[in-house]
């Protein structure tokens, strides 16, 4: 292994410049010549085009600042196996051997890990450092501690417009179909409502729950101000399970629908009951909020913070994983283990699992949600008792969201 090409994948989030960072350094201590592959499996299907590579020395990796979020690398949704070109691995190869690479360290998620194999398959060496905000892969993913924080603190934020308005607000975020990131940052920011695609939900529910927590912390408060907060993953589904989606909207290059209008489907849902409801005008009236054909119900709002999840500055969590899983996937080249997918450097131990397995969507675990709708939160459910069980636990856990 005397070169390696570093590339990064899919969408971007918080911690992936400390992968490539960690790989360049860690490849420059053990006398292996790191280089960065521009923009994701693109960008590797045309090396054979380009002219040069950008070698991280060690004076170039020394510039790249771990901490910010996204990718100096760039990325890039392509996947391999759909490229109408019946020599595309081979031009790959060709590429690859042009500029000397021997393997690859490659950060993305599942659509990109499921890339990462299919080279791997067809003979292709590399390692699969693992990235995704969306926490779905079975291993920790670098970008899930910087999103989650980044949800708590836009919940905790809009707080204050809500209580100065006496607003419901509903925050929409990304996740697709599992709910890691909504569960993980409403939880920290005290969301009273936690809407995830691994359960229905059912609004009947929701609302009821919304009436009593809303009109109760108004009527309770000495200057009548209260409100709401609801997250909501886009993967949203219905009670009777259907999804939500903007037909619009397309699909993109893995064939996944583009997921939108959660938030704004849960407003016209909770404003549409709120209309309904004969006892409305008497808390409203009780709040001193009623004005007839002004101001008769409470005001539901939705805010899409979209890509300001994965962007800015990364969670210091991330950075460290993110050194760790790069350097951990250098060594593991060196060694000739390929195929596999990081779990972490644990003390002296280099952990890894097959790539094909790394990948298989993880959910929210919904013994772990029974704990908190035992604290009070709603998931748009009837209320499931946490049945725990006790165990002792031995030597030092390693754990992950």
């Amino acid at each position: 292994m005397k070169k390696i090409g570093i590339l990064t994948s899919g969408g971007d989030c918080g911690g992936l410049n400390g992968v490539v960072k960690g790989a360049a350094q860690m490849a420059n201590s053990l006398g292996i010549t790191p280089y960065v592959v521009p923009n994701g499996y693109a960008g590797l299907y045309n090396l054979v085009e380009m002219d040069s590579l950008t070698a991280l020395t060690p004076e170039r990796a020394d510039r790249i600042d771990a901490n910010l979020a996204g990718s100096e690398a760039g990325h890039s949704r392509v996947k391999v196996k759909k490229i109408e070109d019946p020599r595309k691995y081979e031009r790959i190869k060709e590429g690859m051997k042009k500029f000397g690479i021997d393997g690859l360290v490659i950060s993305g998620g599942d659509d990109s890990g499921s890339v990462m194999v299919d080279l791997y398959e067809q003979g292709i060496k590399c390692v699969h450092a693992p990235k995704t905000m969306d926490l779905d892969l079975q291993t920790y993913s670098v970008g899930g501690d910087s999103t989650v924080n980044k949800i708590a603190t836009y919940v905790e934020e809009l707080k204050t417009t809500a209580l100065t308005h006496n607003r419901i607000m509903v925050l929409e975020v990304f996740g697709r179909y599992a709910g890691h990131t909504a569960f993980r940052g409403g939880v920290a920011a005290d969301a009273d409502a936690i809407l995830i695609p691994e359960i229905p939900s059912d609004f009947d529910i929701v609302y009821n729950h919304m009436k009593a927590r809303y009109f109760g912390r108004i009527l309770k408060n000495d200057v009548l101000a209260g409100q709401y907060m609801v997250v909501v993953a886009e993967g949203l589904k219905t009670a009777d399970g259907s999804e939500i989606y903007d037909e619009s909207a397309g699909m993109d290059s893995f064939g996944h629908k583009k997921l939108a209008g959660a938030a704004k489907y849960a407003c016209q849902e909770l404003t549409k009951r709120l209309k309904a409801d004969p006892e409305i005008k008497g808390l409203m009236k009780q709040a001193h909020m009623y004005v007839e054909k002004m101001n008769e119900i409470p005001e539901v709002r939705s805010v899409v913070p979209g890509h300001l999840v994965r962007c800015g500055h990364s969670s210091a969590f991330d950075v460290c994983f993110g050194k760790e899983a790069g350097a951990a996937a250098v060594m593991l080249l060196q060694q000739g283990i390929v195929g596999v997918t990081i779990v972490g450097i644990d003390g002296a131990q280099v952990r890894y699992m097959e790539s094909k397995k790394a990948i298989v969507q993880r959910h929210v675990d919904l013994d772990q949600v029974s704990v908190y709708e035992q604290m009070g939160v709603c998931f748009g459910r009837p209320v499931n008792a946490y049945t725990p069980k006790f165990e002792k636990a031995e030597g030092r856990i390693a754990r992950h969201m």
